[in-house]
């Protein structure tokens, strides 16, 4: 079928297989981009993490792979392959990697 930035489109992948680990820092690879949204999926090395922030939007991240400590409003979620969770719209909110993990990042701006 068709690419689109790198993605192809209309064909089954696995996520967990489009985005490789890398030592030491986070590796991300977006799928879709687009005014309303965009979806990515991040792989982060162990020890890495994003630090707290907040954005105007909710935020769906499915766990693909290993493990990851996810904090909230200072409410800390441990979360591993195969859970999910919602991170609420102007919550702050950081991710760290307790092990190596893999992560689908959904956010829908409207």
């Amino acid at each position: 079928m068709g690419e689109k930035k790198g993605t192809v489109i209309g064909e089954a992948l696995t996520l967990a297989a489009l985005v490789a680990y890398q030592d030491g820092t986070v590796a991300s690879r977006t799928l879709i981009d687009k005014q309303v949204g965009t979806v990515t999926v991040f792989a982060f090395d162990e020890g890495q993490g994003l630090s707290e922030h907040t954005v105007p939007y909710d935020a769906f991240v499915q766990i693909l792979d290993g493990e990851a400590e996810i904090t909230i409003a200072g409410e800390p979620h441990h979360l591993s392959a195969g859970q999910m969770i919602i991170m609420p719209a102007n919550k702050p909110h950081l991710l760290r990697a307790v092990k190596q993990f893999k992560m689908l990042l959904v956010m829908i701006r409207s």
